[in-house]
């Protein structure tokens, strides 16, 4: 037990002499007592302790801290703790439609001719049309998203009402993508999120050159204010493909002012206008051809070999029809001028309509096509019959035959010869549209093949049909209407810029014949067709000595300055 103790009380007195006995390295040194103390020469660092005013302000500080914490705390536990909650429980989740930007439209040379604005106010783009006139029944006009009175999207789509915006208003809209909304009781925005971003809409290039078509538009437009004519319309097509370099129809609306809804006046206007602004004159208006039928007239006379390229008729300006009920009052047709003797080439060339009444009905000695065999070829170029689904979808037309006759005319249902006699010349009940017409030329421009118009560039035309009429036939008709242009009705298109093959038509309108309508149609350049074109002037004054060829004739002399390539 002593041994025991002994051991304890030698390891204190131990304990309290290692205490005692510091080493050097343990010696807690400052600059207080170490003075001129040399970092550089000794190894270590100075080390002053905190001195009684930092801990002070530091206490004050944690102290000021902890009251603001616990006032916060009470102010929004205690205080404001109902107010928070119930707005907490308030905050509302919406849906909101992120509106995709509608497609851009370009012409072919790719100028914007419809594309996209941004307001402040408007969480959706508005839509801004080309201002130069003569595009608004190609581009046609929208209707914008709408909200109803509380505030909500009733219809969240854009909506295209006419021409390009309607017809190809699923590729221009994309697709409207959606976003979540947080909002608190106040309605101010908490969190936003997307669900699906939107997909924009597929540009759309355009077939039409926008010089062309203005000066179209600026030509025919001209011509109705000064000669007194009710509208016009015109349209370019090239011969191969369909492609359309310019439609225009007058008068027209304004795309802007239909989409943006404000002018009401502006619009009350368009809708009480007796010449039908609204109306594509050169898809859905149908007019009396008169003469521009009598080359596929000939053509259909080649081909069932009713008579040759050089037999002859002798034109003495009126044919007449014995009456064999009442001779004293024989049928008498007539035309504007004796021709003399004319062969196909130069009865195209100089449109003699007894020429005609003699292929197209008989006449003596002169065998004639028939009304049937009329029916058949014209029908054959398109006349008569509308295109498929889509933009250039309009009216068919009118081909009198006696069946046509017997539905329409119920108190006199006899086919006559007189009938065949008129509608071989294109006049009683015929009618045609101004882009029938176009087709219906391009296949003679291009030996026999009927091409659907395009308006869309670059897009495959598959919707051909070939016709089978000879090369030869062919030929003649496109010699015939290239001797208008020399010497014949259409000399006004005889231009040293371009070679030029035509065909005009006056069709005499109602009994009294006091108005016209004035067609040119034409192709160019002759030998190497490219383009063909139909130009239409609607009801004007009989004695009117201009129509469609001055437009024409006005047209290709500015576009051999400014456009000379589509001469080429």
């Amino acid at each position: 037990m002593l041994n025991k103790n002994k051991k304890f009380w030698n390891r204190g007195a131990r304990l309290k002499n290692s205490r005692n006995n510091i080493e050097p390295d343990e010696i807690f040194l400052d600059s207080s007592n170490l003075p001129n103390f040399d970092t550089h020469q000794f190894e270590g660092r100075l080390v002053s302790p905190i001195s009684g005013r930092v801990i002070a302000l530091l206490s004050v500080f944690f102290v000021i801290t902890l009251i603001t914490l616990v006032y916060k705390t009470w102010n929004l536990q205690v205080v404001n703790g109902s107010v928070y909650a119930s707005r907490s429980e308030n905050n509302r989740l919406r849906h909101t439609t992120l509106f995709s930007p509608r497609g851009v439209i370009f012409d072919r040379n790719k100028k914007e001719l419809a594309w996209n604005i941004y307001g402040e106010d408007k969480e959706f783009a508005l839509r801004k049309y080309t201002e130069l006139p003569g595009f608004s029944h190609i581009l046609g006009y929208v209707k914008y998203p709408a909200k109803d009175s509380s505030g909500f999207y009733y219809n969240e789509n854009y909506v295209g009402k006419t021409g390009i915006e309607n017809f190809f208003n699923s590729d221009l809209s994309g697709e409207n993508g959606q976003k979540i909304i947080e909002t608190n009781a106040l309605g101010k925005i908490q969190s936003e999120n997307v669900i699906r971003p939107p997909k924009n809409g597929d540009n759309i290039l355009l077939t039409v050159d926008e010089q062309v078509q203005n000066k179209l538009f600026e030509s025919i437009s001209g011509l109705v204010q000064r000669a007194g004519f009710s509208g016009g319309a015109g349209v370019i097509m090239d011969v191969h493909n369909g492609e359309i370099l310019a439609l225009s129809s007058y008068p027209e609306y304004s795309s802007q002012i239909m989409s943006d809804g404000a002018d009401g006046s502006a619009i009350k206007a368009y809708l009480e206008d007796k010449n039908r602004p609204f109306l594509n004159r050169v898809i859905d208006g149908l007019y009396t051809p008169g003469s521009i039928v009598k080359p596929f007239v000939a053509l259909g006379a080649l081909t069932e070999k009713i008579i040759s390229p050089y037999d002859t008729i002798f034109s003495g300006g009126k044919i007449i029809i014995p009456n064999i009920y009442d001779p004293s009052k024989p049928s008498v047709f007539t035309e504007i001028r004796a021709h003399g003797f004319v062969d196909m080439r130069k009865a195209i060339a100089e449109s003699s309509n007894v020429y005609f009444y003699e292929v197209g009905g008989g006449f003596e000695n002169q065998k004639g096509l028939g009304i049937a065999n009329i029916e058949k070829y014209v029908r054959m170029f398109g006349f008569g019959s509308d295109f498929p689904e889509g933009f250039f979808s309009g009216k068919s037309g009118v081909v009198p035959s006696p069946e046509w006759k017997k539905e329409t005319f119920k108190n006199d249902s006899i086919w006559r010869l007189g009938d065949t006699y008129n509608t071989a010349i294109g006049q009683y009940g015929f009618q045609a549209t101004p882009i029938q017409v176009v087709r219906a030329v391009s296949a003679i421009a291009n030996g026999g093949t009927l091409v659907n118009p395009s308006i869309i560039l670059n897009y495959p035309n598959t919707e051909v049909k070939p016709i089978n009429i000879k090369t030869e036939d062919f030929q003649v008709v496109r010699e015939g209407m290239r001797g208008a242009v020399q010497y014949g009705t259409a000399v006004g298109l005889n231009i040293p810029q371009v070679e030029v093959a035509a065909k005009t038509g006056t069709a005499e309108l109602g009994t009294a014949k006091k108005f016209v309508n004035s067609w040119a149609i034409g192709f160019f350049p002759y030998k190497n067709p490219k383009y063909a074109f139909a130009v239409l002037m609607e009801r004007g004054p009989s004695a009117n000595l201009i129509g469609g060829l001055f437009v024409m004739r006005e047209l290709l002399d500015w576009m051999s300055l400014n456009t000379p390539q589509y001469l080429e």
